[in-house]
């Protein structure tokens, strides 16, 4: 089954981790494919937009990112609870058969040589903007966002629509210890109402 995909403007890609979900960050290179996940990303800049993610240096999908240059994040559903966790906690060094016994469906979308995981509610394709010093001392890598999709079930017009959308297409929160949270209810402040 193909995934249902709208694209998102590049001026709006940041909102699809302005919130801070747990993502999926996977990577190809010289045929092969991994799938971690990472509880640290965050939107860096609109123009051109950008993110960043703590990645690990003993994980497999960092050396894939490092020698391809390229990476994709993804917002996984509260459906794929499970699958998220096994990804974040197997590495596919150890275990090469990692994505097939985590029931990783990957798919392509056409113009980005990358792995993309089937079921997740957005999608960002990432240019590598090498740091050394941050890739090496903090294990911070930043990607210039090039491309980017979404459910439109769950994120459309630019604003996610969770209170509206079946609760399986929730983004998780991870906390620790295979706990996490999905997203909650939607909270709306007037904007004159907040304070300076």
């Amino acid at each position: 089954m193909s995934p249902i995909l709208a694209p998102v403007a590049l001026a709006k890609a940041s909102r699809l981790i302005n919130h801070g979900p747990t993502v999926l960050v996977s990577a190809r290179h010289g045929g092969v494919d991994n799938v971690m996940a990472a509880a640290w990303a965050c939107a860096l800049d609109y123009d051109p937009p950008k993110l960043t993610v703590v990645i690990d240096k003993a994980t497999r999908t960092r050396g894939l990112i490092e020698r391809s240059g390229a990476f994709a994040v993804q917002v996984p559903t509260a459906a794929q609870a499970a699958m998220t966790h096994r990804v974040g906690t197997h590495s596919g060094s150890d275990e090469p058969d990692k994505l097939a016994r985590a029931g990783v469906g990957l798919f392509a979308i056409d113009g980005h040589d990358l792995p993309f995981v089937a079921g997740c509610s957005a999608w960002m394709a990432c240019r590598l903007i090498r740091e050394p010093h941050n890739q090496e001392t903090y294990d911070l890598f930043i990607g210039e966002i090039v491309g980017a999709w979404s459910d439109p079930r769950a994120f459309a017009d630019g604003h996610w629509r969770f209170e509206h959308a079946d609760p399986a297409l929730r983004s998780l929160h991870y906390i620790a210890g295979g706990h996490f949270y999905a997203i909650g209810e939607a909270i709306d402040v007037a904007a004159g109402d907040a304070p300076g």
